[in-house]
This record gives structure tokens, C-alpha cells and sequence, in this order.
């Protein structure tokens, strides 16, 4: 017996016939369809803007603070070529009041206070505090009972703008000693680059000093920039003067050092001031002997301070550690190494061929690029790359970047630096000294340094390390001053 079957609703049946047909003709066209990045840029497709997305690349953290970093990508989930890196900051934005407070911070506590410091810091400053204000007072009324003594006036008002002159001079002063005293940790560690720059400054200030005979009228404005310069260099000579003092020091005797040390600088200021003197009585040029006294000054700075042989590892020095182990095979002696390092580069310029700890964004522009280097790095803590716009090696740290992390970082940025030299005009042309637009290395030749850069430093950073314990050099990641970004959740894929 035949089975019946139910007559279909017509009208149902119609519409699950329209809605077949529908996805079978939407699914065949886009399998028909080019791939996005070769759709014709003028006419753009809508559904091809609708399956657009903003996909996560990393995230990364500075000081507590977090930010993503995301790029277009097409419908399949990939990066589109070319496309803009944005960042997106996933903390609140900071009040005007915290920005103060930070700022305030940056100018009156060490960096990574309280940490950075023992407990007995805060009541030291403190009280070292009170007695500079009462110092500060009490020299308003020294300054006006010398005037007097030179037979001016109480009374005279004459005596009163005189007094006001002379303590805006030496507050200006103060104030640029306090503004130069952010330059923090770079007194521990470029001290030798701060403490020349420091005396040309104070050269400088003395020119100033010297231009007030030019313009009388203009004393006070010339004055106050002279003191500024020449307490900004004091607060230069004041900072480095403990760690060059210590590295004389081969036992508990920095104390005798420094008191001698300073003894003998007090002995040849009064030979020189004794010596000025002298020379005086005959009416010299004033421009000419300013001009000579400061060469001779000048000099003997440049000298004084290549003569001090540091067992640490800063930047410069550890950039000469370096080029000469991948010339050579060596690492230099402490001698040696002291006496190639660079002095006339000044600490607060950032533009160096070599980036320590740098942002994702100046470190790359294109996702794509960020993904070819990647697996390269996935065992370490730390990433390495070319910029070819900048012309910098810029090496990026991890979140769980330890000191020998960092270290490791920075040998194999110089070590990708030594192979982009060999890459475009031979080791005798820096990166730096290239233009940068010109040397643009394509994506496959950028993979390919990276891979001859890690297999080297995967054999020879042992061997560096080693080297440099044997020749006396004490390295440390702070002596480096990396930057404090940090790249976080490395495989979190969320928006």
C-alpha cells in the first residue's frame, strides 16, 4: 500500500526555495570574488568595508599603564597590507592633578621611588629641606648687610634694587639647578658625557658673565641666564663627582679620596686665581685671555675625564665592547675600552642607531612586519627590528624581561646593526650615516638578517659575556637605561 504524503504548505515551500537560492548565489560569489587587496581601490566594494575589522597585534605597558595596539584586517582575520597601526590606551586618562603630581615627582624623588631608596631617605630630604629654606632666608639679609658694609645706604632705594637684583640672579640660578636635575639616572651611568658637558656649560655661563661689559644695561637678564648655565653645570660636577671618586677607591676609603681630591682642586684654583693676578697688571685683551684660559680649561676637562678607567658597562662603552668582539673576537680591555668611548655625545639626545626598550609604535609601522619577525623571537623575552624610514635597530622588551634579558636585548640589536652595515655600503658606512629613505630593505631581506642575527647571538653571547667578566667589566641592564615599555599578553587575541 503506497505511502501518502502531506501536500507542502505553498507558500513556506516558496520562501525555503528563495532562501536556498539566496545563500547558494552569495556563497559561490565570494568564492568567485579577488582577494581584498586587489579590488580596485576606486570603487569600493560595501561588503568588503562591512567584513573590515579592527584586530588586536599586542598590548604593552609602561609604568602601570596599558595600551593595545590594533590594524585593519579583511574578512578572512588577516592583516591588511599596508595598513595603519593604532593605539588604543586602556587606562582612564589622567586628571590634571596626577600629571602635576608626576611631574613634581619626576623633580624631587629618584626614579622607581620609593623602591629605588632605603627608609631612611625621606626624613634626610626632609629635614635637609628645612634647612635650605632657612639658608635661603637668611641669605636675603647677608646680601643686604654686605651692601651695606660698601657704604650703601639702609634707607637708599638705590640699595634695596641692588639687593633684589642680586637675589634674582642667584634665584634663577637655583632654579635651573632644580630643572637640570631631572636628568635623574644619567649622572650614574654617561657621567663622563655629563660631567664635559657640565664644563662647557660652565664656560658658556662665563661668556655670558663676560658680555654684561658690552650691554651694562642689560645686567640682571644677563646675569640671571649666566647663573643658571653655571649651576646647572654645578649640579653636573656635584653629581659625578661621587662615582669618579669611587672608581679610584679600592677600599672603605672614598671619604679620604674625595676630601683629597677636592684639596687638590682647591690648591690650583688659588695657583690660577694667584696666576690671573699677575697677568692682570699688564692690561691683556680681555676677549684673547678669556679665549686662551678657556681653551686651556676645555682641554684639561676633555683630558681629566678620559683618564678615568670605569669598570661598568654604560651605552658607549658597551657599544665599543661590541664592535670590537664581532671585529675582532675580543672584547677590549678596561683601558682600552675607557679611552674609545665617545665624550662629546651629549646624554639628553635620543638619536641613536641602537632604541633599548622601544615602543611598539616607533618600532613598527605595518602589522605584516611585526608578524614576520615575531616567530623569531617566541623562546626569547625581547624582540629586535630594522626601521628602514628611521634607520634605527630598535629592540623591544617583554614583560618578563629579566637583566640578562635586557643585556642579551641590546647584543643583538648591535649585532642586527652590524649586519645592516654590511647590507648597504660595507662595514666602513654606518646606519646613521645613510639616508635613510635610500635604504629601505625589503620584508624577505629584513627576515633574513634577523635569522643570521639570531644564530649568532644564539653562539657568540656566552662567549661575549665571558670575555668581558674576564677583562674586569661589570655589566648591568640599568647601566643601559632601557626604556621602560614593556610588551604584554604576546598570544591574546581579544579586541
Amino acid at each position: 500500500m503506497p505511502l501518502k504524503h502531506s501536500s507542502p504548505d505553498p507558500i513556506s515551500s516558496s520562501d525555503s526555495i528563495r532562501l536556498l537560492s539566496r545563500e547558494t548565489l552569495r556563497i559561490s560569489a565570494s568564492l568567485a570574488a579577488p582577494p581584498d587587496d586587489l579590488l580596485p581601490q576606486a570603487l569600493p566594494d560595501s561588503s568588503q568595508f562591512l567584513r573590515s575589522t579592527l584586530r588586536l597585534i599586542c598590548c604593552e605597558e609602561i609604568d602601570g599603564r596599558r595600551w593595545k595596539y590594533v590594524a585593519e584586517s579583511d574578512g578572512s582575520g588577516k592583516f591588511k597590507r599596508n595598513s595603519v597601526v593604532r593605539a588604543v590606551s586602556l587606562e582612564s586618562p589622567r586628571t590634571p592633578f596626577d600629571e602635576v603630581g608626576s611631574f613634581l615627582r619626576s623633580y624631587v624623588v629618584p626614579e622607581g621611588f620609593p623602591a629605588s631608596v632605603n627608609e631612611s631617605y625621606v626624613p634626610y630630604m626632609t629635614f635637609r629641606a628645612l634647612k635650605h629654606f632657612f639658608g635661603g632666608a637668611m641669605g636675603v639679609f647677608t646680601t643686604q648687610t654686605l651692601l651695606n658694609s660698601v657704604g650703601a645706604s639702609r634707607n637708599s632705594s638705590a640699595s634695596a634694587a641692588v639687593a633684589i637684583n642680586w637675589i634674582l640672579k642667584d634665584g634663577a640660578g637655583r632654579v635651573g639647578k632644580m630643572l637640570f636635575a631631572r636628568q635623574g639616572k644619567k649622572f650614574d651611568y654617561d657621567l663622563k658625557q655629563l660631567r664635559f658637558a657640565g664644563d662647557l656649560l660652565m664656560e658658556l655661563g662665563a661668556a655670558v658673565e663676560l658680555g654684561t661689559a658690552a650691554v651694562p644695561h642689560l645686567f640682571l637678564p644677563l646675569a640671571c641666564a649666566a647663573n643658571v648655565v653655571k649651576n646647572v653645570a654645578a649640579v653636573t660636577s656635584t653629581s659625578t663627582r661621587t662615582p669618579i671618586y669611587k672608581a679610584f677607591a679600592k677600599g672603605e676609603n672614598i671619604g679620604d679620596v674625595t676630601a683629597k681630591g677636592e684639596c687638590v682642586g682647591n690648591i690650583a684654583d688659588l695657583m690660577g686665581t694667584g696666576f690671573s693676578i699677575l697677568i692682570s697688571k699688564r692690561n691683556p685683551s680681555l676677549v684673547t685671555t678669556f679665549g686662551l684660559l678657556s681653551c686651556g680649561y676645555l682641554l684639561s676637562s676633555y683630558q681629566e675625564v678620559r683618564s678615568v678607567v670605569l669598570h661598568t658597562l654604560n651605552r658607549a662603552r658597551f657599544t665599543v665592547a661590541v664592535e670590537s668582539f664581532i671585529k675582532t673576537g675580543r672584547v677590549p680591555s678596561l683601558q682600552q675600552g675607557n679611552i674609545q668611548e665617545k665624550i662629546f655625545t651629549f646624554p639628553w639626545v635620543e638619536d641613536r642607531p641602537v632604541m633599548l626598550g622601544a615602543r611598539f609604535k616607533d618600532a613598527f609601522q605595518d602589522p605584516c612586519t611585526y608578524l614576520a619577525v615575531k616567530p623569531f623571537f617566541d623562546k626569547e623575552r625581547y624582540m629586535v627590528t630594522y626601521s628602514p624610514t628611521k634607520g634605527k635597530v630598535y629592540a623591544l622588551l617583554k614583560d618578563q624581561a629579566s637583566s640578562d634579558d635586557i643585556l642579551k636585548a641590546a647584543f643583538h640589536a648591535h649585532v642586527l646593526l652590524h649586519f645592516m652595515n654590511q647590507s648597504k655600503g660595507g662595514a666602513s658606512k654606518s646606519v646613521e650615516q645613510l639616508d635613510p629613505p635610500a635604504f629601505a630593505p625589503t620584508e624577505y631581506e629584513l627576515e633574513s638578517r634577523i635569522a643570521e642575527s639570531c644564530e649568532i647571538v644564539s653562539t657568540s653571547y656566552g662567549i661575549f659575556k665571558s670575555s668581558a667578566a674576564e677583562q674586569g667589566w661589570r655589566m648591568s641592564e640599568s647601566l643601559l637605561n632601557p626604556g621602560r615599555a614593556r610588551l604584554c599578553h604576546m598570544n591574546d587575541e581579544e579586541e
